[in-house]
């Protein structure tokens, strides 16, 4: 099917080191899936590989996007199929203008004029409750870890991808933007928009409704179900989701 992602018995190691342990799972066009577990399950790793890291050693397994398999795909020719990643943790880049960069990033996977560039910036930063003056600033110089975040939405924002990896951008944000930002994500949503949020927390979840919640950990997905599972590590944490 067109814009599904399929992940079959996919094993991930770095420098040596088993991290995914036979990963599968398949997130259709139009649906929103979330990844929970606790630190060190793999979660990050795998947002890494869908993005094409060089780092992270796919040893065996498959990732489908569509009618493609995606390991023979370079980082930027995954993105321009239209696969995102926000970053746990955003690099920063000195001199660089963040308004050019989400031009140069805009135009590369829309080619938007630069008129209506400029029209849905402006109604981006405000959907975002950011100053206008946040964009002359250098790409997360400076930027708190809230900003962080809210830079990594805006770029989804206006990059509008089919397919979303949100690796864990509800850390850092307080309660009014843990709001702004979890709608403004539940705003993209369409049957040709696709998202896997990756979190510990299950906060930014209520605002998202997912269709499936998957739990990892030690590098194996143990359970997968749905908003009744989003409540019950909220209350009992993940010490239970071993015993099911």
């Amino acid at each position: 099917m067109k814009n599904t992602l399929t992940i079959k018995n996919l094993h991930v190691s770095v420098e040596g080191k088993p991290i995914l342990q036979g990963i599968s799972l398949e997130i259709k066009s139009g649906e929103i899936h979330a990844l929970m577990g606790p630190n060190g399950s793999g979660k990050s790793t795998l947002s890494y590989v869908l993005a094409g890291h060089p780092k992270y050693k796919v040893e065996s397994g498959e990732i489908w996007y569509g009618n493609t398999n995606i390991l023979a795909l370079k980082p930027e020719e995954r993105a321009k199929r239209g696969l995102f990643l926000a970053f746990q943790y955003p690099v920063e880049l000195p001199g660089v203008n963040y308004q050019n960069a989400l031009y140069t990033m805009t135009k590369a996977r829309r080619n938007l004029p630069p008129k209506e560039f400029q029209a849905e910036l402006k109604q981006c930063l405000e959907k975002l409750n950011l100053d206008p003056s946040f964009i002359q600033r250098h790409v997360n110089v400076g930027f708190s870890g809230g900003e962080k975040k809210k830079a990594e939405v805006l770029q989804l924002l206006l990059s509008k991808p089919s397919l979303a990896i949100l690796d864990e951008t509800d850390s850092g944000l307080d309660r009014d933007a843990l709001e702004i930002v979890g709608k403004a994500i539940q705003e993209l949503r369409n049957k040709d928009f696709s998202s896997l949020i990756i979190t510990h927390y299950p906060k930014l979840l209520r605002y998202l409704n997912p269709d499936k919640v998957h739990i990892i950990m030690n590098g194996r997905i143990i359970l997968t179900g749905d908003n009744a599972t989003i409540q019950k590590i909220e209350q009992e944490g993940y010490a239970w989701c071993g015993d099911e």
